[in-house]
């Protein structure tokens, strides 16, 4: 790789102080409710005040944290009724996007079958995050194969709060991680025979809410 094309690759200071703060959010580090002090990350990480503030205010922006006037960035709290809007957002993109893929007849992406095994190896070796980056992949790479950009940036607008509602979900019904590959396997296989009516029918089951979950969750 030459040098240019590393630099590029190299991810700024700003973008490991979002990255940073981030995971720790989604892996539940930093409890909803709980304020991330700045001075705090600023000696944790040996940087200045100011891409600590931007990566406040982009985090602010994707609904992690609320800014809160005189007292610092406090974390959202996950309710049930987020959840209930993430995933009825995520049914109303898939299903529409399997259905094209199906009547289309477009080919399956190789990226979800790159996914699937990965997801299909960490259940042996559980890592959360992994299995979240994992399924955002597998069904990020079937909403960006219908070849339209808007509904693809308009899927990728919710991806990181999905990616905490997914962690939470994991972390309240791990026992969820086989039945999801399962069910993958599954989506996959329907999408190869342009089964239309199955895909949605499986997606419809897939992108529920998880049981047990919402009821542990402020409302």
């Amino acid at each position: 790789m030459d040098r240019k094309k590393a630099k590029q690759n190299t991810p700024s200071i700003k973008e490991k102080v979002y990255f940073h703060i981030r995971n720790k959010i989604i892996k539940s580090d930093i409890l909803g409710g709980e304020f991330i002090e700045e001075e705090e990350v600023t000696d944790e990480l040996g940087v200045s005040r100011t891409p600590v503030r931007e990566a406040f205010s982009r985090l602010e922006a994707e609904r992690f944290i609320d800014l809160i006037p005189r007292k610092g960035a406090r974390v959202r709290q996950i309710t049930g009724q987020e959840i209930i809007d993430i995933y009825e957002t995520r049914r109303l993109i898939e299903i529409h996007a399997a259905k094209r893929i199906c009547k289309e007849k477009i080919d399956v992406p190789l990226a979800m079958y790159t996914y699937h095994e990965a997801m299909i190896v960490d259940t042996h070796d559980i890592d959360f995050y992994e299995h979240i980056i994992n399924d955002s992949g597998f069904h990020g790479a079937m909403v960006d194969a219908i070849g339209n950009p808007v509904i693809s940036d308009v899927y990728k607008s919710i991806q990181e709060r999905k990616m905490r509602v997914a962690y939470t979900a994991l972390s309240i019904r791990p026992d969820r991680l086989s039945v999801v590959t399962e069910q993958h396997q599954k989506i996959i296989a329907a999408l190869a025979n342009h089964d239309t009516d199955e895909v949605a029918a499986l997606l419809e089951r897939h992108l529920l809410p998880v049981e047990g979950v919402i009821s542990r969750l402020p409302k």
